[in-house]
């Protein structure tokens, strides 16, 4: 019912547009097609300043209104990001000017030079400077632009530092999932036959011998922990992030840290920064307890794809150590028996087999 209000307030604002300029018609063939014209230009003029002054009192009122919803505020939450911060300020100063100078211009002159008897109006149908200028100008600026946007842009993607945690991003429909090397510090090998969500194995890690397909198991990959739906990053330690796709093409988003880096089937991408704040302190900075960082997919990727989001929890060392004894292996996950913690517990509550062991050390002695 909305939709047919909607649909009959857009058809009537038509027709009462189209016939005030039915009218506007007949006063002028009433008053004299010159006299009207001249009526017409003068209000044009005036109400082109007007525009001019409500269009400028607007953005500013708008940006007033709504800059502290932008991410501007909080300033950029990895250090590499500042360098996009400053890129975008420079962009937005530079284009500002632009736009304010122009538009002045603009509507000044339609009131300024609007047609007056009598007045004849100077033509320049070729002016070499003016257009060396307005080329050459736009060219050096959009240049520099250009240059430092890259610079920034192979930094990001290029080696990074020695010390960088290493996580490896995987985006599905519709979700994200995280993997962290065990304490060998090395990512097992992964094959994608052995995908299996069902028996905890959402990454084809290696964990057994298979003659089918010619691959053995992969011991690195035994200790690789898997997290879903949450990334654990540390305060001023660079992160590497080995982004992959299991389907389509998804984008690793993350807004508050200036970063962004598309999730292609096949062909893994990297991106490394380094985190400026924890969430705690991001939560005091804005005075939002409930802030957290955001990890958004920036592609469309399916009916799903509003749901595909991730959270990013920035910590301290001591308590991204502490978080991270308390994760299991994906490996434990799948095959319970082989856990020791589990094999521990079976045994401490089994009295035959503690009765065994105690019969072992007495024969020992």
């Amino acid at each position: 019912m909305s939709m047919f209000f909607t649909i009959a307030a857009i058809i009537l604002i038509v027709i009462v547009i189209f016939q005030i300029a039915k009218a506007s018609e007949y006063v002028s063939v009433l008053k004299g097609e010159e006299k009207a014209f001249k009526q017409s230009n003068k209000v044009n003029g005036t109400l082109m300043i007007a525009f001019l002054v409500l269009g400028l009192i607007g953005v500013y009122w708008c940006n007033h209104l709504l800059y502290h919803e932008t991410l501007f505020p909080q300033g950029s939450a990895s250090i590499e990001g500042e360098q996009v911060d400053k890129l975008l300020w420079i962009t937005i100063i530079l284009t500002g000017i632009v736009f304010f100078a122009t538009q002045i211009l603009l509507f000044w002159f339609s009131y300024r030079y609007q047609y007056k008897e009598g007045k004849q109006a100077h033509f320049y149908p070729h002016n070499n400077k003016l257009e060396v200028v307005w080329t050459v100008v736009p060219t050096i600026v959009l240049l520099i632009l250009i240059v430092y946007g890259l610079r920034s842009w192979f930094l990001f993607t290029g080696d990074s530092p020695k010390n960088a945690m290493k996580i490896e991003v995987t985006g599905h429909q519709f979700g994200w999932v995280f993997r962290y090397p065990g304490q060998d510090g090395v990512f097992g090998k992964k094959y994608f036959k052995d995908i299996d969500p069902a028996h905890s194995n959402e990454l084809g890690l290696i964990w057994k011998d298979s003659a089918a397909l010619n691959q053995k198991a992969d011991p690195a990959a035994f200790d690789d922990i898997v997290i879903d739906g949450t990334m654990y990053l540390v305060k001023g330690v660079p992160v590497r992030l080995l982004i992959n796709s299991q389907d389509v093409i998804h984008d690793v988003g993350l807004p508050q840290f200036r970063m962004k880096m598309d999730a292609v089937p096949g062909t893994p991408t990297t991106l490394w920064f380094t985190p400026r704040f924890t969430t705690k302190e991001m939560r005091e900075r804005t005075g939002n307890p409930n802030y957290v960082y955001e990890l958004a997919c920036d592609q469309l990727c399916g009916q799903g794809h509003y749901s595909m989001r991730a959270v990013v929890d920035v910590v301290t060392q001591a308590e991204f150590d502490v978080i991270m004894s308390q994760q299991k292996p994906a490996y434990y996950a799948a095959f319970p028996d082989k856990d020791p913690s589990v094999k521990a517990a079976k045994d401490t509550t089994n009295p035959a087999s503690t009765v065994a062991d105690t019969t072992k050390v007495m024969a020992k002695l």
